[in-house]
């Protein structure tokens, strides 16, 4: 990538194949605006960002593209939701392979799971988010659903949204349960815009990372909300990240875990090894800059090339 941001280790071995990142794309047809931290945001620009990065996708050739959640914006008008997610499908869809989707809360803000992941095209049982692919033999990607349980997407009375209600109830006093005002540390995660991966869902996990195992496979774990604090603002964590971790860590084939959410970006190796990236977002790109990437992918390490605002990141197995 020519225009890639920072220094990566060069190595004359070919990666044993290579995919395109982006998250948090956030287009909608309004002004620009503000974060309610105040960070810019530039909903107009960040389709060109992906226009911009699925041009430069075409002409490096990776296998397939990860995006890592929100699509589209929360403010984006309700009446204009299904066009504007179909718009924003389209120009992934002008990328020449595959292109594996992740849902986030602006996502779900804009449609319900019933008519958001068909024009996904996410394959999940029963309106689940969660798969998983093996592009190589070498290699598992495993696509988790963070709005599992949650109180936005599902249906009211949804079992899903009333146990997501229940744990604001018991884990937020604020009556706005976007509001972590008096929560302390890792507390602060139990906000209405995240949520939790369910027990089915971890149960699938496990056998996944068992059956990945066996077959001597390295994973990719992807959730668009992020899994380890020491990379993420605690506000943005999955509420249940210790649980999916605590399966993770099980096993040794977990290796990298990609996220998005938390729009600045971050990077961890936990105490197992595993790295976290956070992937910086699309939408808080002013006009004239770029936040997207290309993964090579070896044996022993991921490397991100980023452009302009994503950071590059050498990501060493076990460092």
């Amino acid at each position: 990538m020519g225009s890639a941001n920072g220094l990566v280790c060069s190595d004359a071995k070919q990666p044993l194949l290579s995919f395109g990142v982006i998250s948090d794309v956030q287009y909608a047809d309004i002004p620009d605006g503000h974060s309610f931290l105040g960070v810019p945001r530039y909903y107009r620009h960040s389709v060109r960002v992906l226009q911009k990065a699925v041009q430069e996708w075409n002409q490096e050739k990776p296998k397939f593209v990860i995006n890592c959640g929100d699509i589209v914006d929360g403010f984006c008008p309700k009446d204009q939701s299904m066009i504007t997610v179909k718009k924003i499908v389209n120009e992934f869809d002008k990328f020449n392979g595959p292109v594996y989707h992740l849902i986030g809360n602006h996502c779900l803000y804009n449609l319900p799971r019933e008519k958001l992941l068909p024009l996904l095209r996410i394959p999940g049982p029963d309106y689940h988010a969660y798969f998983e692919f093996s592009p190589i033999p070498e290699y598992r990607f495993v696509i988790l659903d963070g709005y599992d349980i949650s109180a936005i997407g599902w249906a009211k009375d949804h079992p899903n949204t009333l146990e997501a209600l229940k744990i604001l109830e018991e884990k937020n006093p604020n009556s706005d349960k976007n509001n972590p005002d008096g929560l302390v540390g890792c507390e602060r995660r139990f906000l209405m815009f995240n949520g939790g991966v369910g027990k089915a869902q971890l149960k699938w996990l496990d056998n996944v990372l068992e059956e990945a195992t066996k077959l001597n496979q390295n994973v990719v774990v992807c959730c668009h909300l992020p899994l380890d604090p020491a990379a993420s603002s605690f506000a943005a964590l999955l509420w249940n990240y210790d649980e999916v971790m605590a399966v993770i860590h099980r096993y040794n084939c977990v290796k990298v875990c990609l996220a998005g959410h938390d729009h600045k970006g971050g990077h961890s190796v936990d105490s197992h090894g595993v790295h976290h990236r956070i992937l910086e977002a699309a939408l808080e790109c002013p006009p004239g800059t770029y936040a997207f990437g290309r993964i090579n992918v070896f044996d022993d390490r991921l490397s991100l090339l980023g452009t302009d605002r994503m950071r590059s990141t050498e990501m060493v197995f076990g460092h």
